[in-house]
């Protein structure tokens, strides 16, 4: 490539001349190529690859130097020998009789230069790239990254860092290339390479840890090895960006919208993944809307008014807020949405107040802030984002006018509330108490999201929140009212689509409608049931990937008894999609993440109690219920709400801290407990137990407590001692410290999933376990590596969780082809690309120009371990398929049905055992399990199919046949008597075909009356036929058969044994050459 000229002091140094003329150099490096350049050649190649000059350095240059000149201008480099000699010839035929003219060496060496510009210009010109792109060292470190490990161009290198990698005993100094979908390093020592590939989506465990020897280490564990990298220039740097490109993997494994973003990532590159963290930290840390991007931020300091102070910290600027934090954790937080600001003013500087800035908002309030650097551009900023704000404003107040018109679906639940109200006066005392101190609280601190959040604000919320103030203040601290409020008519919408619209996930609301609280009044009348399936039907239909999940009807009728019907439904996207994200899915891995969190988080603080705990297997069994719910179905409702209050308020930390603060109190009785359930009665005893006297509230039966034995009740427990006992022992946790234990819990749980779903995969009679497994890793690299690298489907249609096991995973033709010459016995010759679309068409029994695993294996399965009759009707109905041999194109006309019905499923045999799921699964998806178990067996059974009802071969279909026959011999050691074989059998079949004309050739006649005025339908249609191809001409599948049994150099061919594990073998051995994705692959 060329590049803009530098200048190059020693020529000779480290390189040998291999082409010259009186202007020009093509140098090689030395150690490079053909004979490694002996002793020196070993040395220059360690030292390239311990020293920064491996990215820089490309083994091939081009310099230019006048005559009288000892200066040397690198023009061009290359990574190959045809590369730079491209370039050479150019500069040779182009620009070297052209210098000839010059006189001065300057105005020859400005003529070079401004002419090896004008082509870099040119080419980025072309290939649209911007003056902000990669730098040439990281060019060249790409460049090197793709030949050194055999990438293809749409791989991304993200960034590379030096290091050392441990083999065995023996640290190999090197480079670490993190790539989009890959982790890899590369070594040459002395003459030695290794080299490692590690594909993200294999990667089960990463940490950095220190040892007595190596005091920063990443350890990077895969399935079947572990790697420890060492001797970081930046450590943090380093694990922080890996850290962040195996989550994006494990991500695109959880759901099929991870593929779909996948597809904007090999644009991506460090800084946008930066950019990428720092904005998700800013909505986590301010419960801002999902598609919410960070800007910038800056410090400064805050006005205070209620304390007359100026308060040091952060500002944070997004597209549609303001946000503030000080330094201090919990002194100050604010949020001003941009939508609710009418005043952005510079104020006057004065050396008490430094570049000050006045925000004023509708409410009258009015936000001081000084100590502001580049105070203009910052203004400049919000001025932009504000007028982006302002035009959304004005089309919401249009779209919330139409929707009030139109329609008419929202339900008010003020019954629902006022059902709640029953008189306990004695408590009333204490609840109007507490609405007084929230009314001066909002007089002093400001109402509404523009509230300034201090530790006062913590303290009322841990005294609990007013009955009447809840569903108001949950949408404040959730962040809810932000997205209600920038999507006016959404709800109403999105009720009128789905009402009345059927599927899986409303035939389980449906279900689950009358089991949502039961004991509360307000859902004992059909006003409460049907506010509740509005909601939660709604949110089904706007996220089809969570659909319905059990525990979301608890929380949502929990929402409604305190908010109106679209703020419950907010509410409810709030949890499921950020406060909570993954909990609610077909396989709750936010839960099954957050309970290992709560695992490691036990050893920690209760290490007297977690062994016994994890002996008896009550931490995996407790957790779930409890954070799925909040504790909501664990504890009198009256108690519960108050942990909602603080996890509206704190987030999941609370729930951990409570979590932990009951095991802390049942501490001695654990220890003595014998099995789970004595350990389950004495924590379901103690939950039931949990009381708030300051409630309104009636009591209302609880249907946890009917678990429980008729044993002697546990003392009374209140809510709020045990609530401030849990922020005293353990508020120490942070909500970074959290998500850093949730990614590496997240890596464990999907890859068990994913084991999981491989196990349930193979237990399928036709194969041995070993090989399935086997085939199941190809099978989903060749899914994984199109999804990376392109295909000719889109990526969200090839991966689908919600499917059943065989069926997640599907492939297009063109990756089929791949495995198909790699994996089936008949791939030989010329026409294998052919045959292999031919045996895709056959093998896709819906048409969707995609195959799932179930469909791969059941078609490899009849050509491995089927009998003589299956291998030939599979080969013959390959055959009848209409359309060109070339196209995939499925056209729906008379006769296509009756090959794509079942065409190989009597081969596929799915075991009747009950599978075993983890525990977590088993407990919590045994409907949907059952489900498609229940398919899958009634699918196994085994279904006949009558040859007679085969439709016949015609001439232009049975000569394809003919072609496929002569191809699949030809690297077979018995060819020339197959061949012999072949003629013989087409001869016979060539005889019967014209027999069969004659005795057809009088219904013939009457046929062709009858075409003159019908279309032509039979199975021949859009074939191309010449002149010469008799259309009367046909045979039938016993025809065929008979005719090959005849032969029995055909019959030993196809009923020859399969060597399935050495074909899979060779498959991995490719893979592994090709430097493909397939695990991990490591050599010296």
């Amino acid at each position: 490539m060329w590049v803009s000229p530098e200048d190059v002091l020693l020529a000779g140094a480290l390189w040998i001349t291999e082409r010259a003329n009186p202007y020009f150099i093509l140098q090689k490096r030395k150690g490079h190529g053909d004979g490694g350049g002996g002793l020196a050649g070993l040395l220059v190649g360690t030292l390239d690859v311990v020293l920064d000059s491996s990215a820089r350095m490309a083994p091939y240059r081009i310099l230019y130097q006048t005559p009288d000149s000892l200066v040397y201008w690198i023009i061009a480099h290359g990574t190959s020998r045809k590369e730079i000699t491209e370039h050479w010839e150019w500069l040779e035929h182009n620009l070297l009789q052209t210098l000839s003219i010059f006189e001065n060496e300057n105005d020859i060496t400005t003529f070079v230069k401004g002419k090896v510009q004008g082509i870099i210009a040119e080419y980025n010109k072309n290939h649209d790239v911007k003056e902000d792109d990669d730098t040439d060292k990281f060019k060249e470190a790409s460049a090197k990254f793709r030949k050194l490990f055999g990438m293809p161009e749409e791989e991304k290198l993200v960034n590379y860092y030096s290091c050392s990698y441990w083999k065995g005993k023996v640290p190999r100094q090197g480079w670490l290339y993190l790539s989009i979908n890959h982790l890899c390093f590369y070594s040459y020592l002395l003459g030695k390479e290794a080299k490692l590939v590690v594909r993200w989506a294999d990667i089960t465990q990463l940490e950095k840890s220190a040892t007595l020897l190596l005091p920063d280490v990443i350890k990077v564990s895969t399935r079947s090895n572990e790697h420890v990298f060492s001797v970081f220039l930046n450590i943090n740097e380093t694990f922080k960006l890996a850290e962040q490109l195996a989550n994006i993997a494990m991500r695109q494994l959880l759901d099929n919208k991870g593929f779909e973003q996948d597809r904007s990532l090999p644009k991506l590159k460090k800084k946008d993944l930066d950019a990428r963290a720092k904005s998700e930290r800013y909505r986590a840390l301010f419960r801002l809307p999902k598609d919410e991007k960070l800007d910038g931020h800056t410090d400064c300091t805050l006005w205070t008014p209620f304390n007359k102070m100026h308060i040091l910290g952060q500002m944070f600027v997004s597209t549609n807020y303001i946000c503030f934090t000080s330094k201090e954790e919990t002194l100050c937080s604010l949020i001003i949405p941009l939508r609710e600001v009418t005043i952005v003013e510079k104020a006057d500087s004065s050396s008490v107040l430094p570049s000050p800035l006045s925000i004023s908002t509708k409410n009258r309030m009015t936000f001081l802030f000084a100590n502001l650097k580049d105070r203009d551009f910052l203004v400049q900023r919000i001025s932009d984002f504000l007028q982006q704000t302002t035009s959304k404003i004005y089309l919401e107040r249009e779209i919330t006018v139409k929707a009030e018109i139109c329609v008419k679906t929202q339900i008010v639940f003020e019954l629902l509330h006022l059902m709640i109200y029953f008189p306990r006066y004695f408590a009333q005392a204490k609840e109007f108490l507490k609405e007084q101190a929230w009314r001066n609280h909002f007089t002093e601190y400001g109402q509404g999201v523009c509230m300034y959040r201090t530790e006062k604000t913590k303290e009322l919320v841990l005294k609990g929140i007013p009955e009447n103030m809840r569903g108001e203040l949950w949408l404040l601290f959730s962040g809810a009212i932000n997205e209600m409020a920038t999507h006016p008519g959404y709800y109403e919408d999105l009720v009128e689509k789905s009402m009345g619209r059927y599927n899986l996930a409303t035939e389980e609301i449906e279900r689950d409608l009358h089991r949502s609280l039961p004991e509360h009044p307000a859902f004992q009348n059909e006003m409460g049931i049907a506010a509740l399936r509005r909601v939660l039907t709604a949110y089904a239909f706007r996220n089809p990937n969570i659909g319905y999940c059990q525990a979301m009807n608890i929380v949502t009728s929990v929402l409604l008894l305190y908010a109106k019907e679209e703020e419950a439904f907010w509410l409810l996207v709030a949890l499921c999609e950020r406060m909570l994200p993954d909990y609610y899915n077909t396989r709750v891995v936010g839960a099954l993440v957050d309970q290992g969190v709560f695992e490691e988080l036990a050893r920690e603080y209760v290490p007297q109690l977690y062994d016994c705990m994890q002996d008896l297997g009550v931490i995996s069994t407790i957790s779930l219920s409890w954070f799925l719910t909040l504790f909501l179905s664990v504890m009198p409702f009256e108690s519960a709400v108050v942990v909602v209050d603080c996890f509206f308020y704190d987030g999941i930390k609370v729930i951990f801290q409570l979590a932990l603060s009951v095991l802390h109190a049942n501490i001695h009785q654990l220890l003595g407990c014998k099995d789970d359930g004595e350990a389950m009665t004495v924590l379901g005893r103690y939950l039931d137990s949990v009381t708030n006297k300051d409630s309104t509230l009636p009591p209302i039966p609880h249907l946890h407590s009917l678990l429980t034995d008729n044993g002697e009740p546990h003392p009374e427990v209140d809510i709020f001692k045990l609530v401030r006992s849990s922020y005293e022992k353990f508020g120490s946790i942070r909500a970074d410290v959290i998500e850093q234990m949730r990614f590496k819990q997240r890596l464990r749980v999907i890859q068990t999933i994913e084991d999981t779903t491989k196990r349930n995969v193979v237990r399928i009679q036709l194969y041995i376990i070993d090989e399935l497994e086997e085939l199941y890793v190809l099978f989903k690299a060749e899914h994984l590596t199109s999804c990376y690298w392109g295909g000719s489907s889109n990526p969200t249609e090839r991966h689908d969780p919600s499917l059943p096991y065989l069926e997640q995973y599907r492939i297009d033709v063109e990756q089929f082809k791949g495995l198909f010459n790699l994996l089936f016995p008949w791939a030989n010759g010329a026409h294998s690309d052919p045959l292999a679309v031919r045996f895709f068409r056959l093998l896709d029994q819906n048409g969707d120009a995609l195959i799932n695993f179930r469909e791969f294996i059941s078609g490899l399965g009849v050509l491995c371990h089927g009998d003589l009759t299956e291998k030939l009707k599979l080969l013959y109905k390959m055959h009848v398929l209409p359309g060109e041999c070339a196209s995939i194109q499925f056209r729906e006309e008379t006769g296509i049905h009756v090959y794509k019905k079942n065409v190989l499923e009597e081969s596929l045999e799915i075991t009747h055992e009950q599978e075993e799921p983890d525990s977590a699964f088993e407990k919590l998806n045994t409907p949907d399990y059952r489900h498609y178990l229940k398919l899958w067996n009634q699918e196994s059974k085994p279904k006949f199919e009558n040859t007679k009802d085969l439709p016949k071969l015609n001439q232009s279909q049975f000569i394809e046949l003919c072609k496929t026959l002569y191809s699949m011999f030809s690297e077979d050691v018995a060819e020339q008597e197959l061949y012999h074989a072949t003629a013989t059998v087409t001869s016979l079949l060539l005889e019967m075909g014209e027999v069969g004309k004659l005795f057809s050739s009088s219904g013939r006649k009457d046929l062709n009356m009858e075409a003159k005025t019908e279309p032509h339908t039979s199975h021949d249609r859009g074939l191309p036929h010449s002149t010469s191809i008799d259309k009367d001409w046909a045979i039938t599948f016993e025809q065929f058969l008979a005719s090959v049994l005849t032969e029995q150099a055909l019959v030993h061919y196809f009923e020859k044994p399969v060597d399935v594990t050495a074909r899979i073998t060779n498959a991995k051995n490719v893979f592994t050459q090709m430097k493909s994705v397939y695990t991990c692959s490591s050599c010296i």
